[in-house]
């Protein structure tokens, strides 16, 4: 027999304050935007429509390529060194400008500790 649980209360919100760079603000009101659910919405999208909210003109590879390597605190060069991969390449990379393609993939992935499918 099931226990009963307590059910959460879902209609109260919360005061939520973030000290970021004054850059990203724009960026963090429109994801806050998109995973807000509007009155009598679900609120439920798919990981695609996220991200093509979130991050319009950009392709996920470029972004998880940037985001992943801000999250581990290296600069495009420090990365080109660990990864034997010229620093302009990861710029464009970054950019959307270069396909990244398996074997650098899995060079990525092991200098940034994550999986390489991420930026493909």
């Amino acid at each position: 027999m099931l226990a009963r649980t307590k059910k959460r209360p879902t209609d109260s919100r919360v005061p939520l304050t973030l000290m970021v760079h004054p850059v990203n603000v724009e960026r963090i009101k429109r994801y806050v935007a998109s995973i807000e659910p509007e009155k009598g919405d679900e609120g439920s999208i798919t990981l695609d429509e996220f991200f093509v909210k979130t991050f319009p003109g950009e392709t996920k590879p470029a972004v998880v390529l940037r985001g992943s390597r801000g999250r581990e605190n290296l600069t495009q060069k420090q990365l080109a060194e660990a990864t034997g991969i010229p620093q302009r390449h990861i710029s464009e990379m970054e950019h959307g400008k270069r396909e990244i393609g398996k074997e650098r993939a899995k060079k990525l992935a092991a200098a940034l500790h994550c999986d390489y499918r991420l930026f493909l």
